[in-house]
């Protein structure tokens, strides 16, 4: 898993020659990731590897065998950032960060080995 906090596309570039041949492409649901840019980059990058909202392989809502963001890591983050009242959007930001970075490659392993499958 690759985790862009600050994402925009020439970041995402740099990490492209990293992913193996045939890897997917997961998009999560988040308005930003619509738009037209996005998914022309997407279909040039990646074609017909990619699952979000308006690509070839859709995303069904909610599912959790490939949604580990939705069913893990945003409750897991709210626990931790919400845990202490925040003073200022500056601490909210460096929360945010510090937990999503405090999540390690084998965290997600366990998680993603988690997930029932036949």
């Amino acid at each position: 898993m690759i985790c862009i906090p600050e994402f925009n596309v020439s970041d995402l570039l740099e990490k492209v020659p990293q992913f193996p041949e045939g890897v997917i492409i997961q998009q999560a649901g988040a308005p930003p990731h619509y738009g037209n840019i996005v998914h022309e980059f997407l279909d040039t990058t990646f074609p017909q590897r990619w699952i979000g909202r308006g690509a070839v392989m859709a995303w069904p809502p909610r599912s959790p065998d490939i949604t580990p963001l939705d069913f893990y890591l945003w409750s897991y983050v709210k626990q931790h950032v919400y845990s202490e009242r925040i003073k200022d959007i500056n601490l909210l930001k460096q929360r945010i960060m510090d937990v999503i970075y405090s999540v390690t490659p084998d965290v997600l392993t366990r998680v993603w080995e988690e997930l029932d499958y036949p």
